[in-house]
């Protein structure tokens, strides 16, 4: 069958479809050890919350009015109030309802901000995405409708004490001209866990203000909610920022509601696009964030039970990765936020898709870090060397994965070391 210009490239296999398969594959296996895709974890606290929570809307009524009626396209108008309220009140940002729209997920969210932004333009130029640093979310890859939407830069390199190292935007390299369309950056950033300093993302605002494009902030994991975040930063919103969140990471990955928060311009683009595309964002997610607004519950639990827990296994897991690899060619990204360690082996013999596959056959699974350098204009050797590890997993199971990848790493190098003559 032959398909469309569209169909040939949505269609095939990419990074993100083999992620998410994988990850759906591991929960039907009970004896994979799930540490590469990006199911969040399941803590006890969250979840009988959200099955009282439930429960409790079930008896009023409420969940079956959100099950059998569509919102509006710009999504459910009682959740869009509440929290534009509960914006205002915390940070003091000037905006309404009017500046919030709703998606089904994040993913979409960034599909429709990126081709409404870049791509082919009405006078025939090209315009791009800019990521201003390498590694970037994998979900962005494969999202432009046009080929080649996104560019992106090798980031500045700290390497620091106990083993850590951290990338920094290199503004000395980035380049923003008439070709780039908006500038996208995640806070904190999956797949390293590095979150950009105040002083970068007041650097990139004023880069965005400059040349008159918006600056997109992917902060699915960040400030207010879930608040999966472990440095002292200011959250940053204004009229040129398109800040995306999602109830996932909170522990409704399936309820699969993404929040942008923009300019009325871009809210009410990102509303008629739901009504061509999906009529409208789905209901029961929103019905349960505004329960818990409504309740004081959604900020509280973000600050007490969800960032505390995934500080705890963030420090465990660097604790289990560093006894179990001793290697000083092996270092990991500091933990700053999100859910995810990055771990770089400095002259890795083999590329880490080897490494996945490997890894795979053992019934461990990662995600290979090749998929995440995104935009960039030429190979580098260190996207050959890195990959992303969940650290969600309990102790245990966490423990046996990190065993077997140190055994496949130091079976890696020493497979180099007897090769060379």
């Amino acid at each position: 069958m032959e398909f469309s210009t569209f169909g040939d490239k949505f269609a095939r296999y990419s990074g993100i479809t083999q992620l998410m398969d994988d990850l759906n594959d591991g929960l039907r296996n009970p004896d994979a050890i799930m540490l590469g895709g990006g199911n969040p974890a399941q803590i006890p606290e969250m979840v009988e919350y959200f099955n009282r929570l439930t429960q409790q809307m079930a008896a009023s009524g409420e969940l079956t009015q959100a099950l059998t009626n569509y919102d509006g396209p710009q999504g459910k108008n009682i959740f869009i109030n509440a929290l534009a309220d509960m914006l205002k009140a915390q940070y003091g940002w000037d905006i309404s309802a009017k500046n919030i729209a709703l998606t089904n997920g994040s993913q979409s969210a960034f599909f429709n901000l990126f081709n409404l932004l870049a791509g082919e333009c009405p006078g025939g130029n090209k315009k791009k995405i800019l990521l201003p640093l390498a590694p970037e979310y994998i979900g962005y890859g494969d999202s432009g409708l046009s080929d080649d939407m996104f560019i992106s830069y090798r980031p500045e390199i700290s390497l620091l004490d106990n083993g850590m190292f951290k990338y920094h935007i290199d503004f000395n390299q980035l380049t923003v001209d008439d070709t780039v369309g908006a500038i996208c950056a995640s806070r904190p950033t999956n797949p390293t866990g590095n979150v950009l300093t105040d002083d970068e993302i007041a650097h990139l605002d004023e880069l965005a203000r400059e040349h008159n494009i918006p600056l997109i902030i992917d902060n699915a994991y960040g400030i207010p909610f879930p608040d999966i975040i472990f440095e002292d930063v200011t959250p940053v919103w204004n009229d040129n920022t398109i800040l995306c969140m999602s109830l996932s990471k909170l522990g409704l990955p399936g309820a699969r509601c993404g929040i942008v928060v923009a300019s009325e311009e871009i809210a009410t683009a990102v509303a008629n696009m739901n009504g061509v595309l999906s009529l409208a964002p789905g209901s029961i997610g929103p019905a349960l964030a505004h329960k818990m607004i409504e309740q004081h519950d959604l900020l509280r639990l973000s600050e007490d039970v969800i960032k505390p827990f995934y500080l705890r296994k963030s420090q465990h897991a660097v604790e289990l990765l560093q006894q179990a690899i001793t290697d000083t060619r092996f270092r990991i990204h500091k933990p700053e936020g999100a859910m995810f360690l990055w771990l770089w082996f400095k002259d890795l013999p083999i590329s880490t898709m080897e490494l996945y596959q490997r890894l795979k056959a053992r019934g461990v699974l990662i995600v290979p870090g090749e998929y995440f350098f995104i935009g960039l204009q030429d190979d580098w050797q260190h996207g050959h060397e890195c990959l992303r590890m969940n650290y969600v997993q309990d102790d245990e199971v966490m423990q046996r994965g990190i065993a077997i990848i140190a055994e496949e790493v130091a079976k890696a190098y020493g497979e180099h070391k007897h090769a060379q003559p």
